[in-house]
């Protein structure tokens, strides 16, 4: 199977990172912020850097949007993964148009409502998974999976 996974780094890298017993057994591709944290923590990895800031700067959301359609073209993954934050938008709305398998987790800090990049990807992603239980009972889609931090 392959995943991309794609997060912003600093907290959200870390989330993803936390997973390492599910995205490992995998071929996968991260793609996230051009920082010195992410670059150190994903030396052996796979990694495109998206257009960062990500956060509220509209031109970086339209050029990631162009660079998540090329990478979904090109690479093919069966699932897109992530934990947020600006980045995962493109990503998800057009794995969701191709048809790959769409993933979010809401970081732990999301304990009884949404982020904003979890209200934009909640009407396309297939699983919506959060850390507590809180969120499952405002939104039907979502799955309490447990902290993993």
């Amino acid at each position: 199977m392959k995943i991309l996974i794609a997060c912003s780094s600093g907290g959200h890298l870390a989330q993803a990172l936390a997973l390492k017993p599910w995205w490992e057994r995998h071929e996968r591709l991260w793609v996230t912020g051009p920082t010195a944290d992410a670059r150190m923590k994903l030396a052996r990895e796979r990694v495109v850097e998206c257009h960062y800031p990500t956060q509220r700067n509209v031109p970086n959301l339209l050029r990631n949007a162009r660079l998540a359609r090329r990478i979904l073209h090109e690479w093919k993954p069966d699932v897109v993964f992530s934990t947020g934050a600006a980045v995962a938008v493109p990503f998800m709305w057009q794995a969701h148009a191709v048809g790959a398998r769409t993933i979010f987790m809401e970081t732990v800090d999301r304990i009884d409502k949404p982020s904003l990049t979890g209200r934009l990807v909640y009407p396309v992603v297939d699983e919506y998974l959060t850390q507590w239980d809180q969120l499952v009972e405002r939104l039907p889609k979502a799955q309490n999976v447990g902290v993993v931090l």
